[in-house]
């Protein structure tokens, strides 16, 4: 994270005020992620944050799963999120579970039920949920409440030894019904799941509910600031109120930010897995993807992504950054790291009529040497037999200057007997190499020679949309590159080097050279 934004989160001011205070003496935060799917790009913002803040404050960070919900869970989920967390450079101090400590919850709801804190409910989850009430109306106590302390002892061990079935009964916290907060109208704190656990196996088959295990997971690693996005601004109460009746001695805080949130982008968990699913895209890192996972097989850098989550900030405010922050990360690295070259998406014919220097050497940027002859290719989106007023590229009649090279004009338009473009005859101005104030014209094109350009599959990736130029032609310079390796092709994009293997070569598209459309992931 950037360092600018360190020194004006509104979170690193709480750390600075509660170490001065002597409340704090050891930062200690935590990245939690269920490993229920890919990490996107919205966690990006926590990783940066919380391993920010520790390194800052000479502190540590653990990295936590929450895997207290067995069925959605998976070790391949597991596995991904920490190669994405060590690829966004950052090293947590200790790799923890929420499983780890399934017997420490266990023994904490136990303490809850003798307390009559704790009950066991047998009612069905609809009835439950019925009974909640709603913001306006209190709601209702369940018929099971007034159990006593022994029979909900018996009841819970029962549902621990696999005597019940999936549904039968919850464990509920003992709070109260008409609290204005619904989260702490008796909250179910364990359910009866009857599933294998990725890691505890058939230990288990009563699993904590996720605001139980938040917030005694983080006491038992000791953790100082537990940092989490704003839709548990409201379980902050309950987070507070279990670590209270829970006789913890070294409570830790809450703080709450906005989480991020990218204009046209889909970040939910549930809708990416359907898209998984579905086959609409091609993995949880396809390109298209707002995964770390997707984002790196694009192209983007760890830096690029740091970078972003700095320049969004910290804030207590839910609003929308525009996709172009997160692209215009990775375009100002690529500006100032990438090769240049040329490549041509839909190569357009292009003879020129009356060249007579056989070939000819062209001096490029960056010390490239191109080569020039009578056959060369253009793209099409930069002809048109018809075009419209202040169209400054290549029609017929009209004079284009080759970038890096010399001026043509299109003299003839050679057409297939279905009507398609076969090629183009243009003339060249042998005297235009030197670009005098004569010879400048105002269009200017990218292009290539065809014996010597290289052919290549390009993939551009609109939003959600993949369009493939399987026919597209680069500069042979492209070929010196290593797959992973990014380039910028002129007036076109970055590009990265997707595969270069036994004659053939993959490039897909990082980044636009300019923001010019919003786009929808």
């Amino acid at each position: 994270m950037a360092e600018k934004e360190l020194q004006t989160n509104f979170i690193k001011n709480i750390i600075i005020d509660d170490i001065k205070s002597n409340k704090t003496k050891k930062l200690i935060t935590r990245f939690p992620p269920e490993p229920n799917g890919y990490l996107h790009i919205g966690h990006a913002k926590s990783i940066c944050l919380n391993f920010e803040l520790a390194k800052e404050f000479g502190g540590q960070c653990n990295l936590r799963f929450d895997d207290t919900n067995p069925e959605k869970e998976s070790d391949e989920y597991i596995k991904s999120i920490q190669e994405d967390v060590k690829w966004l450079g950052f090293s947590w101090d200790k790799l923890c579970y929420a499983s780890d400590y399934f017997d420490q919850l266990y023994d904490y709801a136990l303490k809850l039920i003798e307390k009559d804190l704790a009950y066991v409910d047998s009612q069905t989850g609809d009835q439950i949920k019925q009974s909640r009430g709603t913001l306006q109306e209190p709601g209702i106590n369940s018929p099971y409440r007034d159990r006593s302390v022994q029979e909900n002892l018996t009841l819970f061990k029962d549902m621990k030894d696999g005597k019940f079935p999936d549904g039968t009964h919850v464990l509920r916290l003992k709070i109260d019904m008409k609290n204005s907060n619904i989260n702490m109208r008796d909250p179910v704190i364990y359910r009866i799941k009857h599933f294998r656990h990725h890691r505890t196996q058939d230990k288990w088959c009563i699993y904590p509910m996720y605001d139980f295990t938040h917030c005694l997971s983080d006491a038992i690693e000791g953790i100082t600031h537990s940092l989490c996005t704003l839709e548990f601004e409201d379980h902050r109460i309950l987070y507070d109120w279990i670590i209270d009746k829970c006789d913890i001695k070294n409570k830790p805080r809450q703080i709450e930010f906005a989480r991020l949130e990218l204009e046209n982008c889909v970040m939910s968990k549930r809708k990416l897995n359907e898209l998984v699913n579905n086959k609409d895209v091609e993995g949880w890192d396809d390109p298209r993807m707002p995964t770390i996972s997707g984002l790196r097989n694009k192209g983007f850098t760890a830096k690029s992504i740091r970078d972003f989550c700095g320049r969004i900030g910290i804030t207590k405010k839910n609003s929308e950054i525009q996709f172009s922050v997160l692209e215009n990360s990775i375009r100002e690295e690529l500006n100032e790291s990438s090769p240049r070259a040329f490549g041509i998406l839909k190569p357009l014919k292009v003879k020129i009529i009356n060249f007579d220097e056989g070939e000819r050497q062209i001096e490029a940027s960056n010390g490239r040497k191109l080569i020039l002859s009578n056959e060369i290719f253009i793209d099409e989106d930069d002809f048109m037999e018809s075009p419209p007023e202040k169209y400054f590229r290549l029609y017929p009649g009209n004079t284009v200057r080759l970038k890096y090279a010399c001026n043509i004009t299109c003299k003839n338009v050679v057409k297939n007997n279905d009507g398609s473009i076969d090629f183009l005859e243009c003339e060249y101005d042998k005297d235009s190499y030197e670009l005098t104030k004569d010879k400048k014209v105002k269009g200017i094109i990218h292009w290539l020679d065809q014996k010597s350009s290289v052919q290549s599959v390009i993939q551009n990736f609109e939003g959600a949309k993949k369009v493939t130029y399987d026919k597209a032609v680069v500069e042979a310079s492209i070929l010196n590159l290593k797959k992973e390796n990014n380039c910028q092709f002129e007036r076109v994009g970055y590009y990265k080097i997707n595969n270069v293997n036994n004659g053939s070569h993959e490039c897909y598209q990082i980044v636009t050279l300019k923001d010019t459309s919003k786009r929808k992931v």
